[in-house]
C-alpha cells in the first residue's frame, strides 16, 4: 500500500463478488441515527439522566428528508462501450469487466483498467461492443496486445491503472473504429466535469447507465456516485460530452485507480487522465 492512502488493499469492481465492509456500514448506522434522532454527543461521559435532560430541552423539530440514492439504469448499451469476455479455444465465456473504443489513427484501440487485463495473455480476451441480453450487435474482437505502463506493471500504483486493447476481427480487415465508431480521448480535464459511466455489472446481461458530476478525490484521482456499479464494471469509462444521437463523447477516465474502482456500488472511482495516459496511448498507436 503506497504511503497517503486509506490503509487496506481491496480487489474494487473486478468480478470477485461485492463485499460489505462492516465498519464502514456501522458508522454510517450510527451517523444515520444521530441524525434522525438529534442525538447529542457530550464530552466528558455524563449520566443517563443528564442526558435524556439534555436530549429532552431539545426543540423539537421534523426528522430530515430522507437521502435519496440515484442508480443507474440498465439499457440496451451503446455501439463503442462493450463488455470484455474470457477466452478459451475460440469460445467466449464469461464477461468480466468493461471497455471503449476510443478514437486512434489506427482505428483499432480499447481503453480500459489494467487491473481487469493483467496476468491474462492476448488471445485470452475477447471484447464484445454493444453487447446486450446475449447478442453481439457489433460482433466479436479478439485481442492481439495488450498495453498498460511501467509504474502500473511494476507496482500497481492505482494512479495508473489503465490499460489499451489493441483488437481485429478474424476474417475481416475493417478496423473496430469503422463499425462502431470511437469516444476521443480526454486528457487534462477538470475533476468536475458533467459525466456518463457505462458500465457492465457481473452476472447480468445489460449495461447499466448513470449521469452525475465527478468530483476529484485527490488530485489524482476521479470520484463518481451513483449506485449499480458492482463487480464487472471496473474498465466502464467516464465519458463526458455525450453527443445524444451517436452515444459517442470523449473518456476522461475509467472505473480503476483507488480501491480499483470502488469497494461500494454506490461510489466509483478513476484515475485522472494525464501524461502518463496520453504517452500509453502513443505507445498503444504505435503498437496498432
Amino acid at each position: 500500500m503506497r504511503p497517503g492512502w486509506p490503509g487496506r488493499h481491496s480487489e474494487g469492481k473486478h468480478a470477485r463478488g461485492t463485499r460489505v465492509f462492516a465498519g464502514r456500514a456501522i458508522w454510517v448506522a450510527a451517523a444515520v441515527a444521530a441524525i434522525v434522532c438529534g442525538a447529542v454527543l457530550v464530552s466528558p461521559p455524563v449520566g443517563t439522566a443528564q442526558l435524556a435532560g439534555a436530549v429532552g430541552s431539545l426543540p423539537l423539530r421534523a426528522p430530515p428528508a430522507p437521502l435519496v440514492l440515484v442508480n443507474g439504469q440498465s439499457f440496451d448499451g451503446t455501439p463503442a462501450v462493450g463488455a470484455l469476455f474470457t477466452l478459451a479455444g475460440g469460445r467466449l465465456g464469461r464477461h468480466f469487466c468493461t471497455a471503449s473504443v476510443v478514437d486512434s489513427p489506427t482505428r483499432d484501440l480499447v481503453i480500459t483498467a489494467a487491473h481487469c487485463v493483467s496476468g491474462k495473455a492476448p488471445g485470452q480476451i475477447a471484447f464484445v461492443p454493444g453487447y446486450h441480453s446475449g447478442q453481439e450487435p457489433y460482433g466479436v474482437w479478439l485481442t492481439s496486445d495488450v498495453l498498460s505502463d511501467t509504474a502500473w506493471r511494476t507496482s500497481a500504483d492505482p494512479d495508473h491503472d489503465v490499460a489499451f486493447l489493441v483488437v481485429h476481427q478474424p476474417g475481416s480487415s475493417a478496423p473496430i473504429q469503422d463499425v462502431t465508431g470511437g469516444e476521443r480521448l480526454g486528457i487534462g480535464w477538470p475533476e468536475r466535469a458533467w459525466v456518463e459511466v457505462i458500465g457492465y455489472p457481473d452476472g447480468t446481461a445489460q449495461p447499466i447507465t448513470c449521469q452525475s458530476e465527478s468530483k476529484p478525490l485527490n488530485p489524482r484521482q476521479l470520484e463518481f456516485d451513483c449506485g449499480g456499479y458492482t463487480d464487472g464494471t471496473s474498465g466502464g469509462p467516464f465519458i463526458g460530452r455525450v453527443d445524444r444521437s451517436t452515444g459517442a463523447g470523449t473518456v476522461i477516465g475509467v472505473i480503476g485507480g483507488y480501491e480499483q474502482g470502488g469497494d461500494i456500488a454506490s461510489v466509483s472511482y478513476s484515475p485522472s487522465f494525464g501524461s502518463a495516459v496520453e504517452a500509453l496511448y502513443q505507445l498503444a498507436v504505435a503498437q496498432g
